[in-house]
């Protein structure tokens, strides 16, 4: 994520901004870094909700299911296979 401000004019309200001072002073960073990461942890608190709703989808259908445990089978058994492993 860049570091400088594109245009540093938003509109929050006088709540969030007080709420956004107090943890930028907490955490001793500037305001903008706090709300970087705070944008941050949402956008990945999203993507893992996203894809916790994808695998109950995935899961409500029996016959899907049973393909992707199928499928997990196949590439545990890639594991047992005597090769070395690469890091």
């Amino acid at each position: 994520m860049s570091k400088t401000a594109v245009s540093p004019n938003i509109r929050i309200s006088a709540q969030a901004k007080a709420t956004l001072r107090e943890l930028a002073r907490h955490e001793r960073k500037p305001m903008q870094a706090v709300l970087d990461e705070a944008i941050d942890h949402y956008q990945r608190e999203r993507l893992l909700d996203e894809a916790n709703a994808a695998y109950a989808q995935l899961k409500s259908d029996l016959d899907a299911w049973k393909e992707e445990l199928a499928e997990r089978a196949q590439w545990d058994g890639a594991l047992a296979d005597g090769l070395e492993r690469v890091s």
